[in-house]
């Protein structure tokens, strides 16, 4: 057994290899050249040299005035530039840009065209304020920032172009203001990014020298930093010169090390992050009622007028649950996102109870939401999470935890509440996140696919649980599922959406009875052909012939609904009453419970399934590409006239 070796990657090309190695040459040979020249024995005489001492002092203290002036304004327009299109936001982020491509000299002199006592704005302040920045400290502080904020605003930039808007907005779904989000969710979460830009801008003040001296001018003690000691030193002390060159080269490469990349602006996996894996089956929910004041204290029915992409009229009483279903891109995310207030490709005029939220901020709007990810703050425990809503609406701390622990008690995941995100299973994550928005005492609650991480029998257990919840709910809950047992066991109604419209809002029993559309008889384990009325019997849009026993008039449009277990199968063509009998070969054999669902395909109609009992299959020797026959009585065609 061969152990230690490194699998060998692809051999680079020649053409390409040797021009690389003479750019790291080219690159290097410099640095070389520093540490070649420095007179070693000499350097600590050098470095504690008193002028060298107070550049240095002077250069600290003007990089980390720059660096904060950077951070006050830098962070801002990082952020707006991330998140907000505004006109002439190209031109803005030239703007930032352009530093770091303007010859220091010129952006120096540029400066002081602007804030000198000839510039446009130096004038002003002289004699408003006083305040002169040439030749003055505060102008070395302001040379240093023109230079170094570009680096900070785009790595930060970077870093939140990477990071998911939806954990923003779930944010602003419990209630948090805009300031909160930032300070609590977003700067917490762009941490890495900020550092790194931080220590960028640092690392660039620290060094600048053009600007400055242009600008600022080089006064001992005053403007002259330790890149102006170093210039001026090449006259007098080489040597010297070369030892402070040193030390500026030791701190600028320090920082890169240090940062490993991380300037860059992507947002990595934190470390020890758990993958989505699903919930284990062995998870046990408590049974305790949640405390009374998590309760709502008075009902609050749902009217919506809904326009853009998703046109559509909604009203639901108080306890009412909805579930809202239909094939991607129906537009059931962007409903949910219109009654947030979160979208621009619809907009919802929105009731809840006697309040109009309409022109709301979603953070005041008490509409709560639980994407699909569930979107848990990672930087915050599963009991921080939860408490979050009930903190943004003014809760004492102790209070909001104490709730937040009965939710999370109450969802099966109270043991876990001091773990973070990255340590939870999808399933926990998610239940913690069902808790989250509970918690937040909301008059509409949104829940897109909230039990799609858990396995079947969690899943059967939070359903139950999420169920007792919603009997008790005030508002309005609208679920977005794709599975039949949530649509029918959680919900009042069933809201079936196509290209944004309406096309059935009825009971659960009466959709699964008469569904209107093809994608939800098919979520529905049901066969479902859409087809037009003839004199001899019903003509498949997609090519066919069926035969039912109630005739419609002649051109109506139809939904001809068959029950896989309505369909037999046979290995020879059957005799007798079936008036639908068709050639067909098995494509797919699937186990469905202690069923077998049987995919076969025609040229005579669409795809069909079937659903027989293993030894019926044993029987007819079915397997992928057999040969068969497939029957089906007319009365067991059910029509739905569209």
């Amino acid at each position: 057994m061969l152990r230690g070796r490194r699998i060998a990657g692809p051999r680079p090309s020649l053409v390409l290899a040797l021009p690389a190695l003479i750019a790291v040459l080219f690159l290097l040979l410099p640095l070389v050249g520093i540490l070649a020249r420095t007179q070693w024995s000499e350097l600590g005489a050098h470095l504690t040299s008193p002028p060298v001492v107070e550049a240095l002092r002077l250069s600290l203290l003007v990089s980390f005035a720059a660096l904060g002036l950077s951070l006050l304004l830098g962070v801002p327009l990082a952020w707006l530039l991330a998140r907000v299109d505004f006109p002439g936001k190209t031109f803005v982020r030239s703007l930032v840009l352009l530093p770091m491509v303007l010859p220091p000299t010129v952006g120096g002199v540029a400066l002081l065209l602007g804030f000198g006592r000839r510039g446009l704005l130096g004038p002003w302040l002289e004699d408003t304020f006083g305040i002169v920045f040439p030749f003055h400290t505060s102008g070395a502080v302001l040379a240093a920032t023109f230079v170094a904020m570009p680096f900070l605003v785009i790595s930060l930039e970077g870093t939140l172009a990477g990071l998911k808007p939806t954990y923003e907005e779930t944010a602003s779904s419990l209630g948090a203001s805009p300031a909160r989000v930032f300070f609590t969710v977003t700067l917490p979460m762009v941490a890495p990014g900020l550092a790194a830009g931080a220590a960028l801008s640092w690392a660039r003040a620290l060094g600048e020298f053009g600007a400055t001296i242009t600008f600022a001018g080089n006064l001992p003690g005053t403007t002259q930093t330790l890149p102006l000691q170093v210039y001026l030193l090449l006259q007098d002390d080489p040597e010297a010169a070369t030892s402070v060159s040193l030390l500026l080269l030791v701190i600028a490469m320090g920082v890169l090390i240090g940062l490993r990349g991380r300037w860059t602006g992507s947002l990595g996996r934190p470390r020890g992050a758990a993958s989505a894996k699903p919930e284990p089956a062995a998870a046990v929910l408590a049974t305790t009622e949640p405390p009374v004041s998590a309760r709502p204290t008075e009902p609050w029915p749902l009217h919506a007028e809904v326009t853009g992409f998703n046109e559509l009229t909604l009203d639901a009483g108080p306890g009412t649950t909805i579930a809202v279903v239909g094939e991607n891109g129906a537009g059931k995310t962007t409903l949910l996102r219109a009654l947030l207030g979160l979208t621009p490709r619809a907009h919802a005029q929105l009731r809840l109870g006697d309040t109009d939220v309409t022109k709301l901020p979603p953070h005041k709007r008490h509409v709560a939401w639980v994407p699909q990810d569930g979107a848990l703050f990672p930087h915050l425990t599963a009991l921080a999470n939860t408490a979050y809503g009930l903190r943004a609406h003014g809760m004492a701390k102790a209070e909001a935890r104490t709730e937040a622990r009965h939710w999370l008690e109450r969802l099966g995941v109270g043991h876990l509440a001091h773990r973070k995100p990255a340590q939870l299973s999808g399933g926990q994550a998610q239940r913690v996140a069902l808790a989250r928005a509970l918690a937040a005492r909301p008059r509409l609650l949104l829940l897109d696919e909230p039990l799609a991480a858990l396995d079947q029998t969690t899943r059967a257990h939070v359903r139950h649980t999420l169920r007792r919840h919603l009997a008790g709910f005030g508002g309005v809950c609208l679920i977005v599922t794709h599975d039949p047992v949530e649509a029918v066991s959680l919900a009042d109604r069933v809201l079936v959406l196509a290209d944004g419209r309406t096309l059935q809002d009825a009971p659960p029993a009466e959709v699964t009875r008469h569904p209107r559309s093809p994608w939800v008889a098919r979520m529905l384990g049901r066969n479902a052909w859409p087809c037009t009325a003839t004199r001899n019997g019903l003509a498949l849009t997609t090519g066919g012939r069926l035969i039912a026993a109630d005739p419609l008039p002649e051109g109506a449009r139809a939904l001809a609904i068959i029950a896989p277990e309505a369909v037999s199968l046979h290995r020879e063509r059957p005799g007798g009453s079936p008036r639908n009998v068709w050639a067909g070969t098995v494509r797919e054999i699937t186990v469905v419970g202690s069923r077998l669902r049987i995919l076969i395909t025609s040229d005579q109609v669409p795809d069909l399934i079937a659903e027989i009992t293993p030894q019926a299959a044993a029987d007819l020797a079915l397997a992928d590409g057999t040969e068969l026959w497939a029957s089906l009585k007319a009365t067991e065609v059910t029509l739905v006239e569209l």
